[in-house]
Formats: C-alpha cells, structure tokens, sequence
C-alpha cells in the first residue's frame, strides 16, 4: 500500500518520484478528486482571466496522468496540446484521455527542442520536484515564444524556503509577473496537508 504521507516532505530523487508516481498511477486520479485537489481548475480560470488570446500550442510540463490537460482541452478544444512527465505508468493513462498530441517521458528539467515555440508552457503541482530552478527556467524561456506564457503553481512553504521571490527577480529579465495568487488551499482534504498547506499560482509572460 502506498503512504502518501510522503508527499509533504517529497519523494526523494528522481528515480524514486518515477517509481512512485508509476505505482499510484492507476487511482492517482480518484485519490485526488477525493482529496478535492483543484489546482488545475483555478490554474486554467487564472489564466483565462489575464490571457484573452487562445493559445494555440501548449506545452505542459509534469503532466502526469492529464489533469491540466483535461482543463485545458475544455476551453480550447483547437489546441495543440505536448505533454511530458518522468512516468510511463501516467504517461499511458493520459494519452488514453486524448488530450495530448505529442507525449515524452521526461524531466521537466532537461533541455528538449521540440522545433516549434509555445504559447503557453505549464507546471502544475510539481515545482516541489524541482532541483534546478535554473535549469527550469532556461527550458521554459527556450521553447516560449516572445510574448508567451509560464503558468505554475508552488507551495508556500517551499516559497519561502526557496526564496522564491529572489528567484523570480533574478529572471526579471527573462519574465514579467503577470500575476501572483493569494495562497490557495492546495489539497484540502488530505490530512496530512488540510488547510497547513498552501500554494500560489504564478503566471509570468516572456519578455
């Protein structure tokens, strides 16, 4: 049985987050409708509520079983929508959804050219796996267009533990902060995070 307990303190390295995440593939879905988790939701109104323009190619980064996508195909059915995480197990139940035109197992922190630009480059509930905010940031600025959207969302606690702030100052000259949420709720119930554990929503434009 797996203890999700874990998920407070994080997995562990990136081998150990893969297995995981494989093994509770099958009712990852179920676990977090259960635990009323409606980040992707309130990522996807954000975002309609600074960003008139459809986007057209979208990439979502640690997709995992297709939960964004899900949101994303609703309201822009026309998308052409990549996703990538590092779970086969995942993997295979969101292409099962067909939302997704192009899956990759991978890292959100390794550099792919994918040989076209993105409107919109997403990360949602997983910056907590992040081990280069370097890395990731260069990613995202490299496959955005000019003018293209970074949405995400991050743990409060690990905000202030990162010194998220910073972060975003020192990439000031790559984003402009199109907006910071209030902390939201992140899974309210769960017991282990409940109402101690928030995130914000992030949704940065490229310069």
């Amino acid at each position: 049985m797996i203890k999700k307990t874990s998920l407070v303190d994080g997995i562990g390295g990136e081998a150990k987050t893969k297995l995981y995440y494989d093994n509770w593939s099958g009712n990852y879905d179920n676990t977090l409708e259960n635990w009323n988790y409606l980040i992707p939701l309130k990522c996807l109104k954000l975002f309609k509520k600074f960003v008139k323009a459809k986007p057209e190619i979208i990439l979502d980064l640690a997709c995992g079983t297709g939960l964004f996508g899900s949101e994303i195909k609703k309201n822009y059915k026309k998308s052409i929508v990549f996703g990538s995480d590092i779970s086969n197990s995942s993997l295979k139940i969101a292409k099962q959804k067909n939302i997704y035109n192009n899956l990759k197992c991978v890292s959100f922190e390794k550099k792919i050219n994918y040989n076209l630009k993105f409107d919109l480059i997403s990360l949602i509930g997983s910056m907590t796996y992040a081990k280069s905010f370097e890395k990731l940031f260069n990613n995202v600025f490299f496959n955005l267009k000019k003018g293209g959207f970074f949405i995400f969302s991050h743990r409060i606690d690990l905000w202030k533990k990162n010194n998220f702030d910073k972060i975003l100052l020192n990439y000031s000259q790559n984003f402009k902060v199109i907006h910071k949420s209030r902390p939201i709720l992140y899974l309210p119930l769960n017991i282990d995070f409940g109402n101690k554990i928030k995130v914000r929503i992030v949704l940065l434009q490229k310069h």
